[in-house]
């Protein structure tokens, strides 16, 4: 039998999110939601699969409305 990949629980991601903006204070915005959503999918992958884990994954590493500012597509993008 083979195994389903596994598929994305974007639920669990938008809650994560969510979380960013309700504990940084910050009303959503379009630009700063791609940033965080595309984070979210990241961390989702590298193995976080609770909204809790994943918006401890982004408080931590956007510290605030200013940390999500980016001259890069992605944080993954090399110079």
């Amino acid at each position: 039998m083979k195994k389903e990949p596994d598929k994305p629980d974007f639920k669990t991601m938008s809650e994560a999110v969510q979380a960013w903006y309700r504990f940084y204070e910050v009303d959503p915005k379009d630009g700063l939601s791609d940033v965080l959503c595309q984070a979210a999918i990241d961390f989702y992958q590298e193995g976080h699969r609770t909204s809790d884990d994943i918006a401890t994954a982004l408080i931590g590493t956007y510290v605030g409305i200013h940390a999500t500012r980016v001259n890069a597509p992605t944080s993954a993008a090399l110079h």
